[in-house]
């Protein structure tokens, strides 16, 4: 398969997350607004020494396919914009694996509305498909219509609500390799 180190659209740039973003990562993370959809039970970020545990985590996820990307805007002051991920989406219950694979995105809300989520989303899932993945699936909040917007231009189905993952009902969505 495949390595998705490095992606590139044509304005923005997918790449690992570093130390050097730790303050943009806590400021996007302590924000209501982005959090709000997030987990079964949202809570905003209150402890910036919770960043580095966190970048750990999305790099033990890396596996050449799957992984947590940042984006920046590719331009010479390199803007952060937030976060694209590919990963084992952990089934309801047991929060081990379900077998299935999902994207999502959290992006910081002065970069909302610029069509980055799409366009990050539709790189992740070329490569993915590219490198032999057959089924991605997205979640969503029922009150999540931006991000169901999304989806919806990524050319996902919309299979209605699910309690299949996350243990929290949500809507799912699902888009197949061409």
């Amino acid at each position: 398969m495949a390595s998705l180190e490095i992606l590139r659209t044509d304005r923005l740039v997918l790449t690992r997350w570093t130390a050097e973003y730790e303050d943009f990562l806590f400021d996007m993370y302590s924000r209501w607004e982005v959090q709000q959809y997030m987990g079964r039970v949202p809570a905003v970020m209150t402890d910036p020494s919770a960043i580095p545990d966190l970048l750990k985590r999305w790099e033990s996820l890396r596996d050449g396919v799957q992984g947590v990307w940042a984006i920046f805007k590719d331009e010479p002051s390199a803007t952060p914009v937030g976060s694209i991920l590919l990963k084992s989406i952990p089934a309801s219950g047991t929060g081990e694996p379900s077998g299935d694979i999902e994207i999502g995105w959290h992006l910081h809300p002065d970069q909302w509305g610029h069509g980055y989520a799409t366009e990050a989303a539709s790189a992740v899932l070329a490569a993915g498909f590219s490198s032999g993945l057959d089924r991605v699936v997205a979640v969503t909040r029922t009150a999540n219509t931006a991000s169901q917007a999304v989806c919806a231009r990524l050319g996902m189905t919309h299979l209605g609500l699910s309690d299949e993952y996350y243990d929290v009902t949500c809507e799912l969505f699902e888009i197949l390799r061409p």
